[in-house]
This record gives C-alpha cells, sequence and structure tokens, in this order.
C-alpha cells in the first residue's frame, strides 16, 4: 500500500503487531527514515520509510484516537 503523504501526529494501524501487542503507532518524526511510538507502551522506533510503507495496514481516523 503506498502512503501517499505521512505527517507527525498521524496515527497508522500496521500489519504486524508489536511485542508488546499494540498494533497502533503515531509518527513523531519524518524523513529517509519514519520515527513512530507504540500507543500501547510508548516505544519509539525509527523505521526506514519504505519498510514503514510496506508494513502499514491503514491509517486511523482521528475519531478513534
Amino acid at each position: 500500500m503506498p502512503v501517499p503523504e505521512i505527517r507527525e501526529g498521524q496515527v497508522y494501524r500496521m500489519r504486524r503487531p508489536h511485542p508488546c501487542g499494540g498494533l497502533d503507532f503515531r509518527v513523531f518524526r519524518t524523513g529517509a527514515d519514519i520515527g513512530i511510538e507504540c500507543l500501547t507502551c510508548g516505544r519509539r522506533v525509527l523505521v526506514e520509510r519504505r519498510r514503514f510503507e510496506s508494513r502499514a495496514k491503514a491509517l486511523v481516523p482521528h475519531a478513534a484516537e
């Protein structure tokens, strides 16, 4: 799924869960690498943009936050 535009603050549901069990991640940094934060445990990780685009399943609407 090609992600059209990734902006800080957006929440994405990923295809595979984080080890804590969380599926939703908030973007905190954009660029060549995408910084994402697990909304379940708060862990922050940097992911290559290409890997992020292939692992992102859906953009979570603002109402679900």
